[in-house]
């Protein structure tokens, strides 16, 4: 087992931000919206909050933005705190039936009294832009053709920007959530040159995980536990991803400890992949427009 080289000992790593990753995505839709428009469709990213949580409204506001900023539509239903399941499942069933939205977006977390998963249920899968749904989980998982979750697509696309190996490379991630950690092991693991990688899930039910990560040329951390991921837990030059993050408040909390920057070969910031999430989410609703 290769053991880390102690902090201070190699040189910081390169760092891989997520802002040129999306950029490059945003800049290749642009022509396809551009197309679609043209054609007499626009593509349209409908969104839906419940509830009054700032965070939850700021991040709806960005992706609202950019879309706008791109010459898209962005309908959007804001339901009060004590909505009910039924309200939540007739704004969604609205959006099903709107010719002129491609993507639906419910916004997380919603309040206690909302059965999230339930309310999925009853979206258009096609519409389904967060790549969630039951059906386009069993597309990714089978291979097929559909949505994929915006922040595994996001990695995935950022590994293959900066040219980091993936095929055939060991690639440990730590982290098993229905959002991240389990999607992103069955993108990874399929055939293609971006992916085809062998890929390890490890989390923190696993007490020796960073025995695992350890020997990974790649390692993705996805947990939502901030710090989990320290310098002593990755071999030195491995490629580090720092997918899973916490708020207090509105600070980020990411699961990477800074301090691997020195071990790493190469890292993502403390903001992760963010920005590539929302460039995914865009390019979902750009692909549900022109299918």
């Amino acid at each position: 087992m290769t053991e880390a080289a102690p902090v201070g000992e190699t040189s910081p790593a390169r760092m891989l931000p997520g802002r040129p990753v999306a950029d490059a995505v945003i800049a290749e839709l642009a022509p396809r919206i551009t197309a679609l428009t043209g054609a007499g469709r626009r593509p349209g990213l409908a969104t839906i909050l419940v509830g009054g949580d700032s965070a939850s409204a700021g991040y709806i506001r960005m992706k609202q933005d950019k879309a706008a900023e791109l010459g898209m539509t962005s309908p959007h239903t804001h339901l009060p705190e004590d909505a009910t399941q039924a309200d939540l499942e007739s704004a969604i069933a609205d959006f099903n039936a709107a010719e002129e939205v491609h993507g639906i977006l419910v916004q997380h977390p919603t309040p206690s009294q909302i059965d999230f998963d339930a309310a999925m249920l009853t979206m258009d899968p096609d519409k389904d832009v967060d790549g969630l749904h039951p059906v386009n989980m069993g597309r990714l998982a089978l291979g097929m053709p559909g949505p994929v979750p915006c922040t595994p697509a996001g990695i995935e696309t950022l590994l293959a920007h900066y040219e980091i190996p993936v095929a055939g490379r060991e690639v440990c991630i730590l982290g098993r959530g229905t959002t991240l950690g389990r999607p992103l092991a069955l993108l990874l693991s399929q055939k293609r040159p971006t992916a085809n990688a062998a890929v390890t899930v490890v989390h923190t039910g696993v007490s020796d995980w960073h025995r695992y990560t350890r020997r990974a040329e790649v390692v993705i951390a996805a947990a939502g536990v901030p710090g989990i991921l320290q310098p002593e837990h990755i071999s030195p030059g491995a490629t580090v991803i720092g997918g899973g993050v916490r708020y207090s408040g509105r600070k980020l909390l990411p699961d990477v400890d800074e301090r691997c920057e020195q071990v790493a070969g190469a890292i993502t910031p403390g903001g992760g992949v963010g920005p590539t999430t929302i460039a995914m989410l865009l390019r979902n609703t750009v692909e549900a427009a022109e299918r």
